[in-house]
Order: C-alpha cells, then sequence, then structure tokens
C-alpha cells in the first residue's frame, strides 16, 4: 500500500478523535444538563475511541511514521515536541481499544449511578493523555501528557460518591500520584540542569557529546562535572514513570486504587493506563538515554536495574496475589506480575537485544489489554449482579451465567500463559527474546512465575465451575453492554496473536522503530 499523504499534525488524529468526543460528550450535558441519555453519552464514547482506532490501524497500514522508503518516516510536531512513529501509533490503538471496551461496559455498569456525562468525558479526556502520552518526544510533554492522564483518573476512580470505598480509593490515588508527579518534575529539572535540553534526542546527543549547556546562561559546560546531579534526575525520572507502570516498590497504589474504583475503571486504569507508562519508559529511556553513553557519564546501567525490577515486581505481583480472597485485589496483583513480564523488554536493550524481546513486550501489553480487560469487566458485570467480592461469592457462577464464565476462564488462562491463547504467544516469545539475549535468569524468572501464576488463576475457575455456591441466587440478568464487551475481549484474547500474524509483525516493528 503506497503511504498517504498529509500535514504532520493530522498524524495526532487518532488524540482528536478521542479529545473531540470528550467535548462531545461535555457539549451533551451542556445542551440537556437534567437530561441523562445513557444510550447517547456512552455510544458517543464508545464512537470516539472507536473512530480512533480506525484511524490509528488505517496510519499503521498506510506506512505513517514507518521508515522510508516504504513509509513516510517518523512526523514531527511543535519542534519535535512530539513525535508519530509505529511506536506512538501501535500504543494509540492500544489505547482506544480499552477506551472502546470500558465504554461499551459501562452503558450498564452506570446505570442509576450520578455523573453520567461526566464519566463518559473524564474516561476520554484521560484516554487523551494516555494517548499523547505515547507522542511524547520530550520531558516536558510527557509530564504534561502524565497529568492530563491522571488528573481525570483520580475522579474518575472516587466518581461513585456514596460508596466509601471508592472515595477512600480516590483520596489515596489522588495523594500518591500528587507525589509520584512532583519526583517526576523534580527529576526532569535535575536532568534540564545538567544536560541543558529537554528533547529526548538532544539529551541523548548532549550524552554522547558530553558538552552540555547552561540552561540559564546557555555557556557550554562537561556533563561529566555534573554526573551526580544527572544521575539522581535519573532515578526520580525513573521512579516517577515506574509509579505509573505499577513497578515493585512504586506499585502499592494499585490495588488499592483498583478495589475502590468502579470496575470498569479498574479495567481501564490496569491495562491503558500500564500501556502508556510503559510506552513513555521505552522511548524516554531508549531514546533519551543510550545505554552505554549514561553509563560512562554517570555509571548508571539502567538495563540492570530495570531487570532487577523486572524479577522482582514479576514475583511480588504473583506471591501477592496468590493470598488474596478479594478477587479485585487479586486482578490488581496480578497485574503488577504482568508489569514485570513487560520489563524485560526494557532489560532486554542492554543486553544488545534486537526488536524481538522489545516487540514481544509491546505484543504482550496489546495481548494484556484484551485479557485483563475483559477478567476486570467480568468482576463488573458480577457487581451489576449484586455478587459479592470474594473468591466464595463466585462459587456456582457458571451454572448461572455459563457463556460469561466461559470467557473468563478464557482471560484466566491466557493471563497465566496457557497455550494456545494469546497470553502464552506473548510470553513465548518474551522468553524466546530474553534467551536470544542471553538473560537466562529473566527468562527462568517468567517460566517459573508463570507456572507459579496458574494456581492463582485455577483458584478463581475452580470457583466459579466447581464449588458449590453459598446462597440460592436468583436468575442472574445478561446485560447487553457488558456482555459485548466481555465477548469481544475473549474472541480476541483467543485470536489476535495466532489468527493475527501481522499483530505480531506491528508490534516487532514498532520496537524496531526507537532501536535504529
Amino acid at each position: 500500500m503506497d503511504p498517504i499523504q498529509l500535514p504532520d499534525w493530522a498524524a495526532l488524529a487518532p488524540v482528536f478523535a478521542l479529545g473531540a468526543a470528550a467535548f462531545v460528550v461535555f457539549a451533551l450535558d451542556t445542551i440537556r444538563p437534567d437530561a441523562v441519555d445513557r444510550s447517547l453519552l456512552a455510544g458517543t464514547t464508545a464512537g470516539g475511541a472507536l473512530a480512533g482506532l480506525g484511524i490509528g490501524l488505517w496510519f499503521l497500514l498506510a506506512g505513517v511514521g514507518a521508515p522510508e522508503p516504504g513509509g513516510l518516516g517518523e512526523l514531527t510536531m511543535f519542534d519535535a515536541q512530539l513525535v508519530v512513529d509505529q511506536l506512538a501509533l501501535f500504543f494509540m490503538v492500544v489505547t482506544a481499544i480499552v477506551t472502546a471496551l470500558v465504554a461499551i461496559a459501562s452503558y450498564d455498569y452506570m446505570e442509576g449511578h450520578a455523573y453520567q456525562a461526566e464519566y463518559y468525558s473524564l474516561l476520554l479526556l484521560a484516554a487523551t493523555g494516555m494517548a499523547t502520552m505515547a507522542a511524547a518526544n520530550s520531558l516536558v510533554t510527557v509530564f504534561l501528557a502524565f497529568e492530563l492522564a491522571s488528573l481525570p483518573s483520580y475522579a474518575l476512580v472516587a466518581i461513585l460518591k456514596d460508596n466509601r470505598g471508592s472515595v477512600e480509593a480516590g483520596l489515596k490515588y489522588f495523594l500518591i500520584g500528587a507525589l509520584s508527579s512532583a519526583i517526576f518534575v523534580f527529576g526532569i529539572s535535575l536532568v534540564y540542569a545538567a544536560t541543558g535540553a529537554l528533547r529526548l534526542d538532544l539529551i541523548a546527543d548532549v550524552l554522547t557529546g558530553r558538552t552540555g549547556q547552561h540552561p540559564v546562561t546557555g555557556a557550554a559546560h562537561d556533563v561529566t562535572a555534573f554526573d551526580g546531579l544527572l544521575g539522581v534526575g535519573l532515578l526520580l525520572v525513573l521512579g516517577g514513570i515506574a509509579f505509573k507502570m505499577a513497578s515493585v516498590p512504586f506499585h502499592f497504589w494499585a490495588p488499592e486504587a483498583y478495589e475502590g474504583a468502579p470496575a470498569p475503571i479498574a479495567a481501564f486504569l490496569s491495562s491503558a493506563s500500564k500501556a502508556a507508562g510503559f510506552v513513555v519508559a521505552f522511548r524516554v529511556f531508549i531514546e533519551a538515554f543510550p545505554v552505554n553513553s549514561t553509563a560512562s557519564v554517570v555509571g548508571f546501567d539502567w538495563p540492570l536495574v530495570f531487570a532487577a525490577l523486572a524479577v522482582v515486581t514479576m514475583t511480588v505481583g504473583t506471591f501477592a496475589a496468590a493470598v488474596q480472597e478479594n478477587v479485585k485485589r487479586m486482578l490488581a496483583y496480578s497485574s503488577v506480575g504482568h508489569a514485570g513480564y513487560a520489563l524485560i523488554g526494557l532489560a532486554g536493550v542492554g543486553a544488545g537485544a534486537g526488536d524481538l524481546v522489545v516487540g514481544a513486550a509491546f505484543a504482550h501489553l496489546l495481548v494484556y489489554a484484551f485479557m485483563n480487560t475483559g477478567a476486570f469487566l467480568f468482576v463488573a458485570l458480577a457487581e451489576h449482579w449484586g455478587v459479592g467480592r470474594t473468591f466464595a461469592d463466585y462459587n456456582g457462577l457458571g451454572r448461572s451465567a455459563p457463556v460469561a464464565s466461559v470467557a473468563l476462564t478464557v482471560f484466566m488462562f491466557s493471563l497465566a500463559g496457557v497455550p494456545p491463547l494469546s497470553g502464552f504467544w506473548s510470553k513465548y516469545l518474551l522468553y524466546a527474546g530474553a534467551l536470544e539475549s542471553g538473560m537466562i535468569v529473566l527468562a527462568a524468572a517468567l517460566v517459573i512465575n508463570s507456572a507459579l501464576s496458574l494456581y492463582v488463576y485455577l483458584r478463581l475457575v475452580k470457583a466459579v465451575w466447581i464449588d458449590e455456591p453459598i446462597t440460592e441466587r436468583e436468575p442472574l440478568a445478561q446485560p447487553v453492554g457488558l456482555y459485548a464487551a466481555i465477548l469481544v475481549a475473549a474472541v480476541m484474547t483467543v485470536v489476535i496473536l495466532p489468527g493475527f500474524g501481522p499483530v505480531g509483525e506491528a508490534a516487532i516493528d514498532a520496537a524496531g522503530s526507537i532501536l535504529r
């Protein structure tokens, strides 16, 4: 397919689609503030997300962001503060997928709740920030995108005003998020003070050439004289990004926020927000802090740090999930464990890994968007039915809701990495990439934790299909929106990788766009 011709700013169309939908929802609420049309609000939100998804896929197929001569090359805007390449488009697509699923499921989940228009507009604004994070090419635009994604997320977690758990979770999330933002922006200031640059490629040029520019006087200076300042700044930047990824030891907010939040918002944060945090981590560290140059200037081997974080994160997440009795908290710690798997991609950069291990991390985040979102949406369905939150409360649901329970089983087995589901193939690619890069310890940790996680997920499958229910249940409703979102997520979990070879190729191409 020949690459299409379009102005550079139009490459941000997936972001514009999400933002425009948010303003349409605002306008609908302004015109008719006393009339709540759930179908219109949910439909507008899902329509905006699907429009962003369609445009993103079209751009990927048409060669937008692909290296020349086969594509248009990366497109830059605002003095290269934003860049659209295959990496940005890939994660814009992931964000749009999760947003669409959550919007469709929320049609039923939010029935009877107040603040309907506010809920959907905040969801779209958060998605807009997450999509912008994928294109951020400067530490300043990264921070602004962080805040655009975070501020609506705090309100979404606490939007169930009559639910004490939701309000408490929102407050905790806000306080910890504010602290992480302060840490991140302080780290940015130290990096700027040491290098005189904020754009990622310019920071890399300074580290490679060893000559920076004083941020106030403009005079040239030797960056090695500011190695301590730069090292501390780099650590603080890493900490701020690790918060978004819910990586150990910055993960403690996730179980609290996910447990108290509406279940569709827990799905949104654990999938789209996590993917956005990872795309920032990959872009910032690979493009701004070249491994060899950073190590020679500050003596900081960041891939080794990510390797350690990967092992600790997947292990802590798996073992913490194994001891939970609350299904939401189990899924929250499960999401921490899967962050550890994706961190293998960052660790592989220092091992001289090619596109395979980084692309495998991207593919895993895409598969995770379907299987994890689907799992949380099943929890949303259970909450809609009035089912409790413990494993025992889920006993016997397979008899009352066999179709949804089959979908849940698919999600659980895919999260565990059982073949032939997509979760197995993404983990297999990570395993193969780790071995190819000589990261034997990480490959072993992945296999061991995946095997242990099978116990975690089988507990829920056993409760749903085998254990006897505690009390007799009334006939369960089949809400169309929730069922549709769950079934779409289940089907895509089965076929997205084994059924669509180009998906894996797109992930590897996205990795190549920042590794070249």
